[in-house]
């Protein structure tokens, strides 16, 4: 079977993926369970061993599989972060109208996420976020700003409890993209308006307003939004 011919292989490789990515779903290979060999694996599912590299390479890639040197290939612990890490390319390699389709993904899923972190979250999560939010107010340094921009929301995700859902606004929530912005911003000197925002997501927060929460968080991000619009004029 090593024979195969270059246009079969994409499809056999294609194969080997689904089969592997199969026994980990049914539960036949478990989080942080060592891989068959790669010989064995290709005799089993009938998969000849050139495509069988192959599809250990691109599920290595994904985060599914990982390589310990001398040990073998292994499970990872599907974490979604991990599973979901390539997903920020996305977000830095997007122009023009794709950008404005990734921020309306990100103010649903971002109002969201705040709307149940304030219904969640604890005491030292909250003082967390008001850390990052007086780190903001003190600085005119844009990257200072950006610093504490991103970990104002990782930590009001995080307060969410949902990991699949702060996966992905991580991977939405581009540096490079938000770099960006907070220079555009700077332009038009609208940090004022920005830390507005930020403090009426806090107040939410502190008064454990969902619904309130909710709107804060979609107002801001509805801004990002409506500047970015307006520079694809």
């Amino acid at each position: 079977m090593d024979d195969e011919t270059a246009p079969q292989k994409g499809t056999v490789t294609q194969r080997a993926i689904d089969r592997i990515k199969a026994m980990i779903g049914e539960g036949r290979l478990e989080p942080g369970q060592r891989l068959p060999t790669e010989r064995d694996l290709a005799v089993q599912l009938g998969i000849s061993r050139s495509s069988m590299r192959e599809a250990i390479r691109a599920l290595t890639v994904l985060g599914v599989l990982e390589a310990r040197h001398g040990s073998g290939i292994y499970v990872t612990q599907l974490e979604a972060g991990d599973l979901l890490e390539t997903f920020g390319v996305v977000a830095d390699l997007s122009r023009g109208p794709r950008l404005v389709e990734l921020l309306e993904v990100r103010r649903i899923l971002e109002s969201t996420a705040t709307a149940m972190a304030a219904a969640r979250i604890t005491p030292d999560q909250l003082a967390e976020v008001e850390k990052h939010l007086t780190a903001m107010n003190l600085t005119d340094d844009p990257e200072e700003i950006l610093a504490h921009d991103l970990d104002f929301h990782r930590e009001i995700v995080a307060a969410a409890g949902n990991d699949t859902m702060a996966a992905i606004l991580d991977g939405l929530s581009s540096r490079t993209f938000r770099a960006r912005v907070w220079r555009g911003y700077q332009e038009e000197g609208a940090f004022t308006r920005t830390r507005r925002e930020h403090a009426a997501i806090h107040r939410a927060l502190v008064a454990r307003d969902p619904e309130a929460a909710r709107a804060a968080a979609a107002a801001h991000v509805g801004e990002v939004e409506q500047w970015l619009r307006m520079q694809l004029g």
